[in-house]
């Protein structure tokens, strides 16, 4: 975070009060593990490198703090990124697989094929992405693909419980898809399956099979899963990615 970003998110929302601004900042930052999880925030620093007062950063971590992104710790002094852990991981995807699942068979019933094509333009470019070993553009391309699925699925209750999952469920993401250019991910046997998933789930849509496009994205949560728990290697795989 710095004063050129801070005058950016200035610029797209002029009226927005600086603490808000802020909290967008900090927001976007966790979710996206530019801020690592279980780092601790210092509001001095904070402030200073964006060149404003303490007053709107420490308004904006108490923000977080209320939907949960940051946290306190007993007997621990400060405010610290929400931590992850694989068994919030599991807890996570069994819901995530049970919506996303439903989506991607609503989506074999209703989904044109514009949409289709969309989708298959990402899980390209997705796959070239993993190749390269190239984070950002997998970032760019794995959760738009999941996020056009749940939007075309055409049931407004689906896209509002998803809502709800997806801040977190994007921190996940964004761990995996590190994972995934860990020197050594070669290895992961699971690999493959993450890389060509989005295949058989668009495969299924495309041939109008609603039951298969519903097994296809529940395997492919799963598949996304195993890879994570994968990538410890018998420990926490999260650990890598912590702050101190």
């Amino acid at each position: 975070m710095d004063q050129y970003t801070l005058r950016q998110y200035m610029d797209k929302n002029p009226e927005a009060k600086l603490r808000d601004i802020v909290t967008g900042m900090l927001y976007d930052d966790i979710i996206s593990l530019r801020i690592a999880p279980g780092t601790k925030l210092n509001v001095n620093q904070l402030a200073s490198s964006l060149g404003i007062s303490r007053t709107p950063v420490a308004e904006a971590i108490a923000k977080l703090t209320e939907i949960g992104f940051v946290v306190t710790h007993p007997g621990q002094s400060g405010s610290f990124v929400l931590d992850l852990n694989l068994l919030d991981m599991i807890n996570l995807y069994q819901v995530r697989s049970s919506i996303e699942g439903q989506a991607a068979a609503l989506c074999a019933h209703s989904a044109d094929e514009a949409t289709v094509r969309q989708l298959s333009m990402l899980a390209d470019a997705f796959k070239d992405s993993v190749i390269r070993r190239d984070i950002r553009g997998m970032k760019d391309t794995d959760m738009p693909f999941h996020k056009l699925i749940i939007k075309s699925c055409g049931n407004p209750y689906i896209v509002q419980t998803y809502e709800l999952i997806l801040p977190k469920l994007t921190m996940y993401q964004a761990s995996m898809l590190e994972f995934v250019g860990h020197d050594g991910s070669e290895e992961n046997p699971w690999l493959p399956s993450v890389t060509f998933n989005h295949t058989s789930v668009i495969s299924a849509i495309r041939m109008r099979m609603p039951e298969l496009a519903r097994q296809s994205m529940e395997d492919h949560v799963t598949t996304s899963l195993n890879f994570t728990t994968m990538s410890g290697r018998m420990a926490d795989p999260f650990i890598k990615l912590r702050g101190k």
